[in-house]
């Protein structure tokens, strides 16, 4: 079973911030498997389903972002899963606003949920995806960047990346994530 986890933060204050996009991501990937989020746990608010023939779960922690190792905890717990069952999809500084990056493994970079992750799971080898936030503008702080709104201008181009993310994990799961990576790494370049 593969674990769908999107990073955020929970409540209506930060949605649609920056932060959020991997709930958006989560959402969209129900909407489009019709897959319910209709279990509400302590740690993660989640639904169970079928995408390109293969059982998932999707899942947004309730666990704020930097700790969202908890939620991952959780999870893995709760299916009898291991790290590398998880996709986890999440906010990235380093990309600019629209591009995605699917990797195998790798570090946390300085994000913090995944750092969380990372110190929760014991390993950096587990698949992840990572949404193209871009950086503050000059002298501007990471905190309030990543908590703060994507502009008119950006809106459009991160609600592409997040379909460009949900065409990218259907690929993976049709094919595999070599060559979903080989087609959708380039997206936005």
């Amino acid at each position: 079973m593969l674990l769908l986890v999107g990073l955020g933060n929970p409540g209506p204050r930060y949605s649609y911030t920056r932060h959020n996009v991997g709930f958006r991501f989560i959402d969209l990937m129900a909407k489009r498997a019709d897959i319910r989020l209709s279990e509400r746990r302590a740690k993660a608010v989640l639904g169970r389903g079928r995408i390109a023939g293969h059982d998932v779960v999707l899942a947004k922690p309730r666990t704020f972002m930097n700790n969202s190792g908890e939620g991952i905890e959780y999870l893995l717990a709760r299916f009898g899963g291991r790290p590398s069952d998880l996709l986890v999809v999440y906010d990235e500084m380093a990309l600019p606003v629209g591009r995605i990056r699917l990797r195998t493994a790798g570090s946390h970079a300085g994000h913090n949920g995944i750092r969380s992750i990372i110190a929760t799971v014991h390993t950096e080898d587990f698949p992840r995806l990572r949404i193209g936030v871009g950086q503050p503008s000059e002298n501007g702080e990471s905190i309030p960047h990543v908590l703060g709104r994507f502009s008119k201008p950006e809106e459009p181009l991160i609600a592409k990346a997040v379909q460009d993310a949900a065409a990218a994990v259907q690929c993976m799961l049709e094919e595999n994530i070599d060559i979903a990576m080989n087609r959708y790494n380039v997206i936005g370049s």
